[in-house]
């Protein structure tokens, strides 16, 4: 079985510092985390940025400043959200990529969150992964449903993603394909061959599905992103702590984790 890559969903657009104070929204603040994740064991950051008032951007200036302190601290991946913040412009989402990071994520379809909708127009989708492909991004294909994860397989035998492709399952939305472990097996036996794949529960499905992506072969996202709590009613004290326990659950699993030279291999970054 390949190593365990853990990525570190530090932010996000809708997480604040009033639902738990410990969220990084400066550079500083994500670079530090970012090093503190990398130190307990996550080989990729997944990066929304924030501006002075906190809310999310999708700021080239704030991606680039931010991913340069990161790279001054460590040797982690960085990936990009090209979700933004609900109701961001195709444009906007796009403009990151123009930094050519290392990966970026693709949702795959449009879903409800809470009152609103993420919108994700098949053009769109293409728009991005045309980008991604024209400039050597690794695509994270983001799945919440089995419509979507159907649709991002055609696009593979399309030719609009490369082989092999990279898919995370994102699990427990409440609008989407919840947080049943069994989720995960049907997923995964509908990808494309040679394919890999991650696993993002949501809220308390984060740490309930981290050992089973972990012995089903996946890889594993946790993070504020997702999940803000450490135990019921009680906050994480800092993503590295979220990180640090699907590390200590890997070693008692009997699964190595990847470091960021071993997960670029395997995602086929090059």
């Amino acid at each position: 079985m390949e190593k365990l890559i853990i990525t570190a969903a530090i932010t996000g657009a809708e997480t604040t510092k009033k639902q738990n104070p410990a969220l990084p929204c400066t550079a500083i603040e994500q670079a530090e985390e970012a090093y503190r994740c990398w130190q307990a064991g996550a080989s990729v950051v997944h990066l929304h940025v924030r501006d002075e008032k906190q809310s999310p951007s999708q700021s080239v200036e704030l991606f680039e400043k931010t991913s340069q302190e990161i790279r001054n601290r460590c040797d982690i991946i960085i990936q990009y959200s090209t979700g933004g913040a609900v109701g961001a412009s195709i444009a906007d989402r796009l403009a990151p990529l123009n930094l050519k990071p290392e990966m970026a994520s693709l949702n795959a379809g449009s879903i409800n969150f809470g009152n609103e909708v993420f919108e994700n127009l098949p053009k769109d989708i293409l728009a991005l992964a045309a980008k991604m492909k024209l400039d050597n991004i690794k695509p994270e294909v983001e799945v919440y449903d089995l419509g979507m994860l159907e649709y991002a397989v055609t696009l593979v035998k399309q030719g609009y993603l490369d082989q092999p492709a990279h898919f995370q399952f994102v699990l427990g939305t409440k609008h989407g394909l919840s947080g049943d472990p069994e989720n995960i097996f049907l997923l995964r036996n509908k990808l494309p061959a040679g394919s890999t794949f991650a696993v993002a529960g949501i809220g308390r499905h984060q740490l309930q599905l981290a050992p089973v992506a972990i012995v089903a072969g996946g890889h594993v996202r946790v993070g504020f992103e997702d999940n803000i709590y450490f135990s019921k009613g009680v906050l994480a004290k800092s993503n590295a702590d979220l990180v640090e326990r699907v590390s200590l659950l890997a070693k008692t699993l009997q699964r190595e984790i990847a470091g960021p030279a071993e997960a670029r291999k395997i995602l086929g970054i090059t």
